[in-house]
Order: C-alpha cells, then sequence, then structure tokens
C-alpha cells in the first residue's frame, strides 16, 4: 500500500512534473544545438587541413567520405606562407573509427546545395602509413575549388549579356540557310582537329611554358606603348604603300609569287655548284684589293693609255695577222715532243741553278757588282796602238824594308811557307777569298772592295765589323 502512494503522490505534484519537463526540454535544445559540434563525452580522430580558400566555410560544415558524414569543422583559421600569400587552416574532428586515414589522402570543398552550403570532401590515398591524430593535411593535397554559382552568374554583366544577344543574333543570321556549308565545314574539321590534337599536347606540356610566352607578350607590349603613335603611322604608311601595290598586284605580284617556288628550288639545287666560283671570286677579289687601291692614282695614266690605245690599236690589225703565222709556228714548236723534252731539261736546269742563284743574287740586287764589273771593264782595253787595244795592267810589287830594301820573310813577290806576316809594317798578307756579298746566311754587307787596309795586321777571310751596302765612291 506504502509504494503506491508515493508513486501517486509524485504524479500528483504539478511543480515537480513541469520542473522535470523543462529540465528534459533543455536537454535536448543543448543537445541539437551542440549536434553539429560533437555530442559531450564522445572521442574523436582530430586533423588539420590547409586549403587555398576557405571563402563560404564556416564552422559545422560536414566532412564526407564517399558521400557519408565522418566528421564536420570545428574551426577556421587564416594563414600566411613564407612568399605572403594566404592561405587557410580547418580543424576538422572526425569519427575514431575511420583513424587513421592515409597520409596522401586529399581535400576538396564542395557545394552541398545551390544555396552556398559547403561540405569538405576527404578522398583517402593509397599509402601505408597514416595520419596521426593532430596532424594537418599540407597544401599540396588540396584540389582545387569548385567553381561556384554566384561567381558563374557574376560573369554575366550587362555588357556581357548584349555581347551574347548580339552574338547570338550575329550567329543566328550567319546560319541560316546554311546548314550543308556547315556539314561540309564540320567534315573539313576532323583532320584540322586530328593534327590539331598533338599541337594542343604540346602547347599544354608544363614544359613548353606557354604562360610565359603570354606574360612576355604582355611585357612586349608595354615596351611599344609609348611608340603607340608611331606604330600608327607606320600602318598608316603602310596603307598607301599597299595601295599602291594593289594596281600591280595582278598578274606582276601575284605571277612573282607563283613564280618564287620553283626559283628557290632551283636556286636550292644551284647554289651549291656555285660555291668553287664564288670561293674563287673571292680570292681574286682579295687578290683585286693592292690594284684597286692604287686605282685613284693609275686611273688618269690608265686614261691616257686607253685614248692613245683608240689610236694605236686599229693600226695593229695587219701586225696580228702577220703574227697569226707566227703563233701557228710557235704552237707546232711547242706540240714538238724535242721541245718537251729540252724544256723539262732546262726546268731541271733551273731548279739546280736556284739554291745557287739564291745566294748569288744579293751580290747584284743589293751590291750591284754585275753593273760595276760591267761598267769598270769598258776601261779594261782603253790603252792601245795602231795595232789595236791591249789589257791594262798594273805590277804590284813585294813591300821592302825602307832602310835595307829587302823583302820581308814570307813575302808575296815568290814562294813562301806561310803567309807574310811582318815584321815590317807592310809585309803582311791581306786576302779575302769569300767577301760577304749579302747572300744569305752571311753578314748583310758588300765587303768585296771596301775592306780597309790594316797596316801591320795580317788578316786573311772577313774583315772585322760590317762594311755596309755601299759600293760605289767608297774611301
Amino acid at each position: 500500500m506504502s509504494p503506491r502512494r508515493g508513486q501517486a503522490a509524485l504524479t500528483a505534484s504539478p511543480v515537480l512534473v513541469g520542473a522535470v519537463t523543462v529540465l528534459v526540454t533543455i536537454v535536448a535544445v543543448f543537445l541539437s544545438y551542440n549536434a553539429n559540434s560533437g555530442l559531450p563525452f564522445v572521442p574523436t580522430y582530430d586533423l588539420k587541413a590547409n586549403l587555398p580558400n576557405g571563402a563560404q566555410l564556416v564552422k559545422g560544415f560536414e566532412v564526407r567520405i564517399g558521400g557519408a558524414r565522418v566528421g564536420f569543422i570545428s574551426k577556421i583559421e587564416p594563414k600566411q606562407q613564407p612568399d605572403g600569400t594566404a592561405y587557410a587552416q580547418v580543424t576538422m574532428k572526425l569519427d575514431k573509427s575511420i583513424e587513421p586515414i592515409p597520409a596522401d589522402s586529399t581535400l576538396l570543398v564542395r557545394p552541398r546545395s545551390s544555396l552556398g552550403l559547403k561540405y569538405v570532401e576527404l578522398t583517402p590515398g593509397q599509402m601505408q602509413s597514416g595520419l596521426a591524430a593532430g596532424s594537418t593535411i599540407p597544401l599540396r593535397q588540396a584540389r582545387p575549388a569548385v567553381v561556384e554559382l554566384d561567381d558563374l552568374f557574376s560573369m554575366f554583366d550587362a555588357k556581357t549579356r548584349v555581347g551574347q544577344r548580339n552574338t547570338l543574333n550575329g550567329f543566328g543570321g550567319g546560319f541560316a540557310g546554311r546548314g550543308a556549308d556547315v556539314n561540309t565545314a564540320i567534315e573539313a574539321f576532323v583532320p584540322l582537329l586530328a593534327d590539331l590534337e598533338p599541337v594542343a599536347q604540346n602547347l599544354s606540356d608544363p614544359s613548353t611554358r606557354l604562360n610565359r610566352f603570354f606574360a612576355s607578350l604582355a611585357r612586349a607590349a608595354e615596351e611599344v606603348a609609348p611608340v603607340a603613335e608611331e606604330q600608327a603611322s607606320l600602318f598608316v604608311n603602310l596603307d598607301t604603300s599597299f595601295t599602291a601595290w594593289a594596281s600591280v598586284a595582278r598578274p606582276f605580284l601575284q605571277e612573282t609569287i607563283s613564280e618564287s617556288p620553283p626559283s628557290e628550288r632551283v636556286a636550292i639545287e644551284q647554289f651549291p655548284e656555285q660555291r668553287p666560283f664564288i670561293r674563287n671570286n673571292t680570292a681574286f677579289f682579295r687578290e683585286l684589293r693592292p690594284g684597286v687601291a692604287v686605282l685613284p692614282h693609275a686611273a688618269p695614266i690608265l686614261a691616257d693609255a686607253f685614248e692613245a690605245g683608240t689610236e694605236v690599236l686599229p693600226k695593229t690589225k695587219q701586225m696580228n695577222e702577220d703574227l697569226a703565222d707566227v703563233f701557228q709556228k710557235l704552237a707546232e714548236f711547242g706540240d714538238d715532243p724535242m721541245v718537251r723534252a729540252g724544256i723539262n731539261s732546262l726546268t731541271r736546269l733551273v731548279s739546280s741553278l736556284n739554291p745557287t742563284l739564291r745566294f748569288l743574287t744579293p751580290a747584284q740586287t743589293t751590291c750591284n757588282y754585275a753593273g760595276i764589273f760591267l761598267r769598270n771593264i769598258a776601261s779594261l782595253l782603253s790603252e792601245g796602238d795602231a795595232n789595236g787595244n791591249y789589257q791594262r795592267f798594273a805590277t804590284v810589287s813585294a813591300p821592302t824594308d825602307p832602310i835595307t830594301f829587302e823583302l820581308g820573310p814570307n813575302n808575296e813577290g815568290g814562294p813562301s811557307d806561310a803567309p807574310a806576316n811582318g815584321p815590317g809594317r807592310h809585309n803582311h798578307l791581306h786576302v779575302n777569298p769569300y767577301p760577304n756579298s749579302a747572300a744569305p746566311g752571311q753578314t748583310q754587307a758588300c765587303e768585296a772592295g771596301n775592306e780597309r787596309y790594316a797596316a801591320g795586321q795580317t788578316v786573311i777571310g772577313n774583315t772585322p765589323g760590317n762594311q755596309g751596302l755601299k759600293t760605289d765612291g767608297q774611301p
């Protein structure tokens, strides 16, 4: 009996029932309010993730794997990279049942509805190692943000809508009644697109650096901006030039363009054949340079020669006719085998004489010994009588002692067993069998006939010192 009375007393109190009802309601509201922030006393698997942009994300948005809710966002913080760019770091409270997720897992912020709700899609990776609680998923594993509907609709502003309307009107009028032509064009586009595919692949390859091309175009535009007026004038002048060319476009320019490929083809084939000719021309003009350099001085002289030649050359016609027989005979003479043998022998003779001639040539070209000899030999036979001229000579006696008038020992007046070597001042031999004549390997001096007499000394061979290159009028 007593329990029934106590139970009846509990339900009979309106205050107590109301208090219990209010308490239950408060607990239900509290749990409902905090449901998105996690239920109390329930363990979670906490991770952080870096996202390029946290726009339109708020705390409490869901985290899903394969469409199933596995957690929610509990915190969003702005962060800054070393280069100054900003990014968002979100803290996620995930269910303990998925711990740990692979370290190469990726994140993607996706729209939940057209009203702007978002959720974070977590895609588990393939790595064996997992992320420990409190770890951070790096920014490189965050995929690009999905294009938002409001971003899409914001492109269509008033000017864009007007442009689209005009474009549709223009295309509508352009395509009207041209269905067959459009079909033909589409068929022709097939090989174009087939060839365009590898080109597009190359352009899209990161190694092509196509983005730098447009940046470079922008810089180029900035460079030419200050000379925009000059460029405008250039196009105006080009219009004038093209207008002038229009009058000769057909057939002259047209024929030039059509004939250029075969002409260039012939040039490609023939220019390599002309290389020896061009090379020889180059050498020829290189050798002409000394002559061309003296043309300013020689031109008046050549002009006088040509003027005289115009009077003389007409008179040489008969001589040229007479010379024809001479050259014919010379040709027959040149074809004679005996002549060729003689010329070969003469060539060998000259070749064998070359070393001697190279040695003896300076005796004339430098010392003029041959000229002096021919000049002086005329006086060798300048004396004579009624019977004719005879050779002039002078007797040179051996030197004697000025007191005893006796010849010194080994004097040159008779046989001797040694060169004359004193004791008298003049009883000394002076002989130079091979004087220097400026020949190769010798002292550059014309020594023959220029040796100074050294009194009281015996001199055999070249005289000490350099006697110079003067050969006439020496003291």
